[in-house]
Formats: C-alpha cells, sequence, structure tokens
C-alpha cells in the first residue's frame, strides 16, 4: 500500500504538540529534573493527556481547506474560524492562541487580505507561521522553487509576514521535501547548503537576513552540543531546534521528546520536530499508544485520508 504522507504530517506535529504540551514554558534545567518520556497530560494548561495545542490546531486548519485546492482566503478563513467558532481544537475550546496570530486574524475579519495581515516588522518572528506550515509541502512539492517560495511567502504571510519567518518555513518545507525521496540526514543538509543558498543569493532579500540562517546553511549545526541550541519562540530558535534533534536522533519518539525536553516553548518544538521525525520515520513508526491517546485522532486520519485521496487521484 502505497505510503499517506498527509498522514505522517498530521500525526507527526500533532503527537510531537501534545507531548510538549503539559511542559510548555518550563525551563530546561527544570525538565531535565523530571524528564518527559510518555505522553503525559495535565501540567501547565491542565489539560489530559493527548491535548494539542493552537500548533495542530492551525496545521488542520492549512490541511482543511487543501481539501478543496490552493486559495489563501480559504486558509485565513479556516484560522478565523478556528479563534472564532473553535474549529479544530482538540476538545472544543482554545486554550493557547500566539498574540501575533490573534492579531492578525482579527485584522483578516476586519477586512484586511490575508497576505497583508500578519506582522511585517523584526519583531514579528515568532514560530506562530513554522508551526503550521507542513501540510504544504504536499500541495508544492513537486512545483519550481520560484513558485514554492512564493506560495510559502504567502502562507506565512497571513500570521508573519517577515522574510525570516518566511525564509525559515521555506527552509523547513525543502527539508521536508527532501524526505520524500532520501532518509540520508547529512546529504540532505549538506545539499540544502548550496541548493538554498543560491536560491536566496538569486533573490532580492537582504544579505544581512540571509546570514541569520549561517548555522543551517554554512556550519554544520547537528555537531553544535545541546547547549548551544535555544527553544524559545524565536522562529530561528525552533528551526534551528527541530533541524538539531532531528539529525540526533534515530527514531520519531527520541526526536519528538529530544524537542520536548529542551524546554520553554516545548509544544511548538515538538510539533515541528514531530512533522519532520514523522517524514523520516513514517507514520507506522509514531508509537501506538501516543496515537490511540491523541485528541481527536480518528478525525485527524479521515483528513488525512480525504487529502490523501484527492491529492494521489489528482497526481495520479
Amino acid at each position: 500500500m502505497e505510503r499517506n504522507y498527509w498522514k505522517d504530517i498530521l500525526f507527526g506535529v500533532a503527537v510531537g504538540d501534545a507531548l510538549g504540551v503539559p511542559v510548555e514554558f518550563k525551563s530546561r534545567a527544570e525538565i531535565a529534573a523530571k524528564p518527559v518520556t510518555d505522553m503525559i497530560g495535565f501540567g501547565t494548561y491542565n489539560m489530559p493527556p493527548g491535548t494539542w495545542s493552537d500548533d495542530s490546531s492551525l496545521t488542520f486548519c492549512l490541511a482543511d481547506a487543501l481539501t478543496d485546492g490552493y486559495d489563501l482566503q480559504a486558509i485565513a478563513n479556516k484560522f478565523a474560524r478556528w479563534l472564532y467558532e473553535n474549529l479544530w481544537t482538540p476538545r472544543g475550546e482554545i486554550f493557547d492562541v500566539g498574540m501575533a496570530t490573534q492579531q492578525a486574524i482579527n485584522r483578516i475579519a476586519s477586512g484586511i487580505k490575508p497576505e497583508l495581515a500578519g506582522g511585517m516588522d523584526s519583531q514579528s518572528n515568532g514560530n506562530g507561521s513554522l508551526m503550521r506550515i507542513l501540510p504544504l509541502l504536499l500541495y508544492i512539492k513537486d512545483k519550481p522553487v520560484e513558485e514554492r517560495f512564493r506560495i510559502t511567502k504567502e502562507v506565512s504571510s497571513i500570521t508573519h509576514a517577515h522574510v525570516r519567518s518566511v525564509i525559515a518555513c521555506f527552509y523547513y518545507l525543502e527539508f521536508a521535501r527532501m524526505l520524500l525521496v532520501s532518509n540520508d540526514l547529512v546529504a540532505i543538509y549538506n545539499e540544502l547548503k548550496t541548493d538554498i543558498g543560491e536560491f536566496l543569493a538569486s533573490t532580492t532579500i537582504a544579505a544581512e537576513e540571509v546570514a541569520l540562517f549561517d548555522r543551517l546553511l554554512k556550519g554544520d549545526i547537528y555537531k553544535l552540543p545541546v547547549d548551544d541550541i535555544k527553544s524559545s519562540g524565536y522562529v530561528l530558535h525552533t528551526l534551528e531546534a527541530s533541524i538539531w534533534c532531528l539529525m540526533n536522533s534515530s527514531t520519531y519518539a527520541e526526536a519528538a521528546l529530544k524537542a520536548v525536553n529542551l524546554g520553554l516553548d516545548t509544544d511548538t518544538t515538538g510539533a515541528v520536530t514531530g512533522g519532520l521525525a514523522a517524514l523520516q520515520y513514517g507514520y507506522d513508526a509514531i508509537p501506538e499508544h501516543w496515537v490511540l491517546m491523541l485528541a481527536r485522532n480518528k478525525d485527524i486520519a479521515a483528513l488525512a485520508d480525504e487529502l490523501d485521496r484527492k491529492y494521489t487521484r489528482e497526481n495520479a
């Protein structure tokens, strides 16, 4: 049976997210005293085990919108329905929302075009677009690189329009795209140094912005000690942490738990890492009891199957 990459993505993100929800905002030192080793509950938000956050909600909203093809306004409308009507919430209500995302959705509701809604200043570089971008992969994967970048920019800009957030989303999706055809992480990493470096150099993006990605594009981030890896809500920290965790693990569970145990923005680091790890190892590599504990797991599976039918059939 052909692999359902939508299932990898949706469950990979949500399980990583749910692993991190109970310990969000705890420091690395606090978590080190009692590391996360399994799916637990309560904690920070007092939610039952298997509860995912806004990261997965917005990931599902994007995926849900893609069932009807690509329409930026439709994606933005799903986000608004999440914020105002609790669409794709794990248990019927929102308990976690980023300020930048909330402000952007409020702008959309007031009539601002989606591509102009996200924060555009350099302070608006939280990880709120990176955390939800992964379903876009399977829509853009066969398009030319310029088009992949343009569409990624549009979808990021719904909530995060600064070029740094856009580059982070682009790098993440390019890494994920390579995982569809290879499981050699070091080879992927090195190839992206060249490919992404050359692409960004061909654009009008300021060199100082591109230089912020040097640890990924010029260094070997996976060789750094854990103390050099940050796990705040800053988009670059989350991206770097996800690549580091993936490249220093050999299973889905190891990668996702490594991400969560970095502390601070645990749900998002878990979600972003979990998405890549599920593409690397496959849905079947996610511990079954984690999947069974996941809120609305049948709804997530149904969404993945619907997307798989649509995109497999259309591209067959």
